[in-house]
């Protein structure tokens, strides 16, 4: 299995997990949680996939739906367990982020495109799923709340990548670069507050 295979499915897993604490939270029934963790889990690398032309992820392997709904399955029977469900969701949600980043931006890295493109498919493949999940769920998106610099980070972290893959660096390292920096990015935010200054309205000049 490449590199970038593990990075989709480590964020399937992950993303999928997400998913299914928020349908925790919606008190979905278990087909509601499978929905919603597929739908998370699934969404970035199927528009990735469709806009590249490439196989779709779950379609060209079923197995990437399987691993989503155990994991709905999974916390459909735990999620009474965590002490705080949506702090859960907001650190399993940075640690997938940091796996799809990297495998949005490696693979159009390795498909030749440009760095404009390896960017936005580093930052597509990492937050349309989670983006999906909030809507879905009546939720406001973590990446538009104020101050919440959610896609920000997942640029830095195909940034990186693509610094890295422009090195002498073994197969595989720029992805692995890539997600490190993208988590630290985002845990950061998390832990510290990190964040970059917002939009203020100002009266009109006169």
């Amino acid at each position: 299995m490449t590199p970038l295979a593990m990075l989709d499915y480590a964020s399937v897993l992950v993303f999928a997990l997400t998913g299914a604490l928020v349908a925790s939270r919606a008190q979905l029934d278990i087909v509601g949680f499978c929905f919603m963790a597929c739908l998370t889990a699934l969404g970035g690398g199927t528009m990735r996939d469709l806009l590249l032309d490439r196989e779709v992820l779950w379609i060209g392997n079923p197995a990437y739906l399987a691993v989503a709904s155990a994991a709905a399955v999974t916390v459909f029977f735990g999620a009474h367990l965590l002490e705080s469900r949506m702090r859960a969701i907001l650190w399993l949600d940075a640690a997938a982020l940091s796996f799809a980043v990297p495998a949005g931006a490696g693979i159009a890295y390795g498909a030749g495109l440009g760095w404009p493109l390896v960017l936005v498919m580093g930052v597509m493949t990492g937050c349309l799923g989670g983006l999906m999940r909030d809507v879905v769920a009546n939720e406001v998106p973590l990446l538009l709340k104020q101050g919440e610099p959610y896609a920000t980070c997942a640029l830095i972290g195909a940034g990186a990548l693509l610094l890295a893959e422009g090195t002498d660096m073994l197969p595989g390292r720029g992805a692995l670069i890539g997600a490190i920096i993208t988590f630290v990015a985002r845990a950061g935010t998390l832990a510290f507050g990190w964040q970059l200054p917002v939009y203020k309205s100002r009266p009109p000049r006169s």
